[in-house]
């Protein structure tokens, strides 16, 4: 069993769903990543997602895209990433994900990005400018290095598409919960149960609903609902505000706190 498949069968077992926090590698620093990750765990994180600074984070809001910037700026590179996951190792056990554009891996080569990855620590990777059709590249080395591919399904994709995208996934499903970017947003999408219980339908795979999920409320709300709860631009935008200060990690683990205590059922 996967570290992924016991993070969600545990957090079952434990009535609730899984929290998944979100934070981009590097913002502010790789040094401070690692902190803010320890601290994550601390929590209540069941399922680390690091995401991979990118200059051209389409499917982000502002939010999200500021951080990259920040990260990128500080001279953080995938490489570094990996660096950071393999520190991390050495005293967590928490499953990692590793949140990227398509890019940045092909720019580091394939082949070499997933045997790295595996030899660090990563779990999962999860492209977003991805879609199922064009996962062929990627679908060989990633098995071979046994790395979960993580799928994005959306509300718009119909009971086909989100059966051959499940098909081809493995660990959990990833059920946008919006059409749109990455953000906070004021609520939830009316028709979220809906959508859970499509994505249920087309995959034996644990659902877990992100993008724009940032009070301890709607945490709630999707956790009645979902396997698992991302939260990431409402703990990217705290790190954002509080910089590189003393009190930041802290801060990020008071406020990740309230989320993980709202996953529980």
């Amino acid at each position: 069993m996967s570290r992924l498949e016991e993070a969600f069968r545990a957090a079952k077992r434990d009535k609730r769903a899984a929290f998944v926090p979100y934070v981009t590698a590097g913002d502010p620093s790789l040094e401070r990543t690692v902190d803010i990750a320890h601290a994550l765990v601390r929590c209540g994180a069941d399922v680390l997602e690091l995401g991979v600074p990118f200059s051209d984070p389409v499917a982000d809001g502002l939010t999200n895209q500021r951080a990259a910037e920040r990260a990128l700026a500080a001279g953080t590179s995938l490489a570094g990433v990996l660096a950071a996951v393999k520190v991390l190792r050495q005293g967590l056990d928490v499953p990692i994900v590793l949140f990227s554009y398509a890019n940045p891996i092909v720019r580091y080569g394939i082949e070499e990005f997933t045997r790295d990855a595996s030899d660090a620590g990563v779990d999962g990777v999860l492209f977003t400018d991805v879609p199922v059709e064009e996962m062929s590249l990627f679908e060989e080395p990633l098995a071979a290095a046994g790395l979960d591919p993580i799928m994005l399904v959306t509300p718009t994709s119909d009971r086909q598409r989100m059966k051959a995208t499940a098909r081809f996934g493995s660990g959990f499903l990833y059920l946008v919960s919006r059409t749109g970017v990455t953000g906070v947003q004021r609520d939830l999408d009316a028709e979220l149960e809906a959508n859970v219980r499509a994505a249920r339908r087309a995959s034996k795979l644990p659902v877990a609903v992100g993008f724009g999920i940032s009070t301890p409320e709607q945490v709630a709300q999707v956790a009645a609902l979902a396997d698992g709860v991302v939260v990431g631009s409402a703990i990217v935008s705290r790190i954002g505000a509080l910089g590189d200060c003393e009190e930041l990690v802290d801060e990020v683990e008071k406020f990740a706190s309230t989320l993980a205590a709202a996953c529980r059922r």
